[in-house]
């Protein structure tokens, strides 16, 4: 498989960085398992993870006053890189123009980071849009989909939504794929309106 440094890509409007390929779960239907790169981008397989400084390089050829948003989202679990993350948001915030930073994860960063409720309140702290990926509305449909590595991933994914929405520093919302049949959309927009998240429906992309 074709190795690049693809620290960050465009899509639409909005600004991509791509900063690890580590991510705790499998999903099914998740992109990386059918191309090399997302939305007409370069590779995204990393040749190895990117340091500060070749972020800080990379985004300094980017001019951040055309984007609507900058989302940290690529080919792996973000929180996979908390504190690179951190500081890359805290890089971003120090520049002029920058515009809303969205992380798009799969709540399960208190469990990759072995904490209980300070990854979402750190990222609420530096973050204005924290979207979770829920993709099914029930426990059991949310473990084949996602096959996660944590036991009670469904669990912890709530409890970090819940969280995040407790801290009101950030706009919290839920995600799914339009390929789950109608009643499990249905259930899935039960559980963001019990953690008072609101729930987004996807496209699938091939």
């Amino acid at each position: 498989m074709k190795k690049a440094m693809t620290i960050s890509y465009e899509v639409g409007n909005n600004l991509y960085l791509n900063l690890t390929n580590k991510c705790p779960c499998s999903c099914t239907f998740c992109i990386r398992q059918n191309a090399d790169g997302a939305y007409g981008s370069d590779p995204l397989w990393l040749e190895h993870e990117p340091s500060m400084d070749e972020i800080k390089e990379d985004l300094e050829k980017r001019d951040l006053a055309k984007y609507g948003e900058i989302v940290f989202c690529g080919y792996g679990e973000p929180t996979e890189r908390l504190e690179i993350l951190l500081e890359t948001a805290a890089y971003l915030r120090s520049r002029e123009n920058c515009p809303k930073l969205r992380i798009n994860t799969n709540g399960l960063g208190e469990a990759v980071n072995g904490t209980d409720g300070s990854t979402a309140e750190r990222l609420c702290d530096a973050l204005d849009i924290i979207a979770v990926s829920l993709n099914a509305g029930t426990e059991d449909e949310y473990m084949k989909v996602t096959r996660p590595r944590f036991e009670n991933a469904f669990a912890i994914m709530q409890k970090f939504t819940a969280d995040c929405v407790k801290t009101g520093k950030a706009e919290v919302m839920m995600s799914v794929v339009d390929v789950i049949p109608q009643e499990q959309i249905d259930a899935s927009r039960e559980i963001a309106e019990k953690l008072g998240a609101r729930l987004r429906v996807r496209e699938y992309e091939e």
